[in-house]
């Protein structure tokens, strides 16, 4: 199984017990461990659950302190509050470098920069400083960034692509857009090429990635200085995510243990998404209303759109998966085609029912990849969206007891044809094992 691979300790912990016991050698479990992109020796290195603790411990060391500060503040002379803010700044963050540089730990660097953001909110109090209130939280973003890149830790990253991104949507709500966001979205993907393995830096990059695009398109759309979201926008969302996907492809294909692992995670929350939205349009009121709608950036939309494909084109065949992206593709085209030129009541319908008959066939299409390679993710993903079906459908389109024991035989049959396909599959696997 594929997705094995994120479970590095686990793995490295099970391969020490089979030294142990004189199964394998030390060099053969170091052999398997770094197979995986895992260090054998790291099983003796502090757990993620360890390293949760020592951040939430400091998270409520430095809420403790600013507490005790705010509640005294005015009891406290001017000059000492300054004094004592950069001081309990640079101390910790001189702490937090000798730590670094005796056994590599960053933890420290967060009650730094958490620190450091409180000086900034309470001297900008002191000087009635910061009219625009979301200026604090990027200074905070942005002071913590140079640490984040000079020791390459997700745990530091993740501090400063947080508060940039509370910035960024403090930015856009106040009708401004925030043109530097893209610094912190390079600097986390810098972290994640050179730094430790991160599956949620991964997907808060990615989906800062995407916020950051959609807005980019809301403010190059928008008639005033607030930021408006037409449909267009969702026209180019799902071009944006088959381009994932292919991005996805490209990534399982490198030779990176990490590269393969953050791809196989792309591509399953990519197909997540997909499944979500293809069960919206599975309905009759979506299509409608996106015929009804007045589509007044086509020329834009229609140019963003065929950029984002040719680059999912070309990066899907580079990943070696052009066709499942190029049928992803043709159903959009077809989609939007009809949405736009055709328009009525009998497109929509037909519409709803395409959108249903790829839906089954998606989740056939699951349960056969999940037997075949042995993977149960999809295995089970492909039933749920089987079962998903079957039961919306039996409200919305049948309603009837006919019409619905119809349909549950149908479904039956296609659950019971899986089942004959898992066993004959797994005979044939048996027969090849002996």
């Amino acid at each position: 199984m594929r997705l094995i691979r994120l479970l590095k300790n686990d793995l490295a912990k099970e391969v020490s017990e089979w030294e142990k016991n004189n199964i394998i050698s030390q060099s053969q479990a170091i052999q398997i461990c770094e197979k995986y992109g895992v260090d054998y020796h790291q099983i003796s290195s502090r757990s993620f659950g360890y390293n949760v603790l020592i951040a939430l411990g400091y998270l409520f060391i430095g809420l403790a302190v600013i507490t005790l500060l705010g509640a005294n503040w005015d009891d406290i002379p001017r000059s000492l509050r300054m004094s004592g803010l950069i001081a309990l700044t640079l101390a910790t963050h001189a702490l937090a470098i000798k730590k670094y540089l005796v056994n590599r730990s960053t933890l420290l660097f967060l009650l730094a920069n958490l620190f450091y953001g409180a000086s900034i909110i309470l001297i900008a109090q002191i000087y009635h400083l910061g009219e625009h209130m979301p200026d604090g939280v990027f200074w905070w973003a942005l002071g913590c960034l140079p640490i984040a890149l000079i020791v390459r830790d997700p745990w530091v990253m993740l501090q400063s692509l947080a508060l940039a991104l509370i910035w960024f949507f403090l930015q856009v709500n106040l009708g401004f857009y925030p043109s530097l966001f893209p610094v912190f979205i390079v600097s986390g993907l810098y972290v994640l090429y050179y730094g430790k393995q991160s599956i949620t830096l991964f997907l808060i990059v990615v989906a800062s990635i995407g916020f950051w695009f959609e807005y980019l398109l809301a403010s190059w759309w928008s008639d005033n200085w607030y930021f408006d979201f037409l449909v267009e926008h969702a026209a180019v969302s799902v071009p944006l995510f088959i381009l994932a996907y292919a991005v996805s492809t490209y990534l399982s294909q490198h030779s990176s243990v990490k590269a393969k692992d953050y791809g196989v995670l792309l591509s399953v929350w990519s197909l997540r998404f997909g499944l979500v939205i293809m069960f919206i349009m599975s309905f009759y009121d979506p299509w409608r209303e996106l015929m009804q709608e007045p589509w007044s950036r086509l020329s834009s939309m229609y140019t963003i759109v065929a950029i984002l494909s040719i680059a999912a084109l070309i990066i899907a065949w580079l990943g070696k998966r052009l066709i499942p992206v190029a049928a992803m593709l043709v159903l959009f085209f077809v989609s939007l085609f009809v949405v736009i030129y055709v328009g009525n009541n009998d497109a929509a319908k037909i519409l709803q029912v395409l959108y249903n008959l790829v839906l089954v066939g998606t989740g056939i299409g699951l349960i056969v990849q999940g037997i075949r390679h042995a993977v149960t993710h999809y295995f089970f993903l492909g039933v749920v969206t089987i079962l998903l079906v079957a039961l919306l459908r039996y409200f919305d389109l049948i309603g009837d007891y006919i019409g619905g024991a119809i349909l549950f035989a149908v479904f039956a049959a296609i659950l019971l044809g899986a089942a004959k396909f898992w066993k004959i599959n797994y005979k044939k696997s048996m027969h090849h094992a002996q």
